[in-house]
């Protein structure tokens, strides 16, 4: 059985591998939308567009729960979808709850009232299209009161991870980090808003400075998702084998998925 993990591009694959290490025995389908990549600088109808047929080409390959991988997607088509595009028998699932829920210390499925929490300054670098969104900051007043976040839109980051360039993205999250400081002198934790950001975790770390505490989505998800299924084992799904599926160039985007997570991936035209 198989559950279905979407991102437009490679970021994903870091969700994707926190995803195996914690369930070993799950296949796992993952969807690249390489083609269309990157999401962060289209507007929402675009992003609801490619997200949607992502996902039903998931449902095709008998996914019955999909984990957008991908901020940009869950910020910007997530809610949409879940009110008039999911089937009732399938479950589309984000990456901001798990995030938001170990930042705020409520555990998965608190529905209380939102309450004060100890982090009252929260830095969120993103890409521009989740920043315009401003998901991130909505379902965090689902769950807490009180706290000030300061976004920036961190432009090229993704791009440069991409094209393995990781001396022009180390660059440009430092002078990202830069220009949120500027804003938020004294952050006391930062989220980094896209699955491609935790290749660079310990870059935002070291420019952010030890005492900001740094969340980072895929252990988060992976354990969110365990649990997730342990409550639903249903939502496993009716395949029965891992694959790579891209609308990229397989060739192309398996070198860089290998560069990526550092162990060879082979993909497939979806």
């Amino acid at each position: 059985m198989s559950v279905g993990i979407f991102d437009s591009g490679l970021g994903g694959l870091t969700v994707l591998d926190a995803v195996t290490k914690r369930l070993p025995d799950l296949p796992v389908v993952y969807f690249g939308d390489n083609a269309h990549a990157p999401y962060g600088v289209r507007d929402a109808d675009d992003i609801y567009d490619l997200t949607t047929a992502a996902v039903q080409r998931l449902f095709d390959e008998g996914c019955d729960l999909v984990i957008l991988a991908c901020n940009t997607a869950s910020a910007a088509a997530l809610r949409r979808m879940q009110e008039s595009w999911v089937p009732r028998d399938k479950r589309v699932l984000g990456v901001f709850v798990p995030l938001i829920e170990a930042l705020t210390e409520r555990q998965w499925g608190d529905n209380s009232p939102p309450r004060q929490v100890a982090v009252q300054n929260v830095a969120l670098f993103a890409t521009p299209a989740t920043v315009s969104s401003r998901a991130f900051q909505r379902e965090l007043a689902f769950r807490a009161i009180g706290v000030d976040v300061e976004a920036q839109a961190c432009g090229g980051v993704v791009d440069a991870i991409e094209e393995g360039d990781m001396i022009l993205a180390e660059a440009l999250v430092r002078s990202h980090v830069d220009a949120l400081k500027r804003k938020m002198p004294k952050p006391e934790a930062a989220v980094l808003g896209c699955t491609h950001y935790p290749l660079m975790e310990e870059i935002f770390q070291d420019a952010l400075g030890p005492d900001v505490e740094v969340f980072s989505q895929p252990r988060l998800v992976a354990d969110s998702l365990a649990d997730y299924l342990e409550r639903h084992p249903d939502k496993r799904g009716a395949g029965d084998n891992s694959k790579f599926l891209t609308t990229g160039d397989p060739k192309r985007v398996s070198g860089g998925a290998t560069r990526f997570l550092r162990r060879e991936i082979t993909f497939e035209k979806a």
